[in-house]
């Protein structure tokens, strides 16, 4: 294949990777606005801005779109956390700071992408074929750092879930502030 050919091809494949980013991120806008009921080849394509032949050539069906969205936004999560964590260590805050102003931020300005998330993630409860990406949820945050107390951590873990789930049905989200000595509380036995 000549080195034209090849950048051609490659080209393609760049169009076609942002193409299929774009589908799961507007198939998490749909979830945000609609919840995953209203996640159809219609909906997405529109939010999109793409045929909805598009989809069904990036994703065979429905259940691999939101199987894709759960696990993208468990990678994606993984990053933020861990940049949010580096950046806190080279600013000298706590790791505890960081935490609460990362559920702050979920709770706040990110409150519809953290339901969104969380949808998709306790879709898995009804669709045993969203099982295995719901629960590399819990594998990618446990990857950010191996702890010798692992049930120590994985309590951390779920009193994290319970502070997003109770705040994103609260009428006002927590504060950084309300959010830290909680955080505290949970990392103490991890120290």
């Amino acid at each position: 294949m000549s080195a034209t050919a090849y950048r051609r091809v490659d080209g393609r494949r760049a169009r076609g990777d942002r193409r299929r980013a774009e589908i799961i991120e507007a198939t998490l806008r749909v979830v945000e606005r609609d919840g995953v009921a209203g996640v159809t080849h219609r909906t997405v394509a529109a939010e999109a801005g793409v045929p909805p032949a598009s989809l069904t050539y990036h994703f065979a069906a429905l259940d691999d779109l939101i199987v894709t969205a759960l696990t993208w936004s468990a990678e994606d999560m993984a990053v933020r956390i861990r940049d949010r964590i580096e950046s806190s260590r080279i600013k000298g805050r706590s790791q505890a700071g960081a935490v609460a102003e990362m559920l702050a931020e979920a709770l706040g300005p990110r409150r519809g992408r953290t339901m969104a998330e969380y949808e998709l993630y306790l879709l898995a409860a009804r669709r045993p074929t969203l099982r295995r990406a719901a629960r590399q949820w819990l594998d990618v945050l446990t990857s950010l750092g191996r702890q010798p107390d692992e049930t120590g951590f994985r309590a951390f873990l779920a009193g994290i879930d319970g502070i997003l789930l109770q705040g994103l049905i609260d009428d006002d989200p927590p504060t950084e502030e309300e959010l830290l000595p909680v955080v505290e509380h949970l990392l103490a036995p991890l120290r």
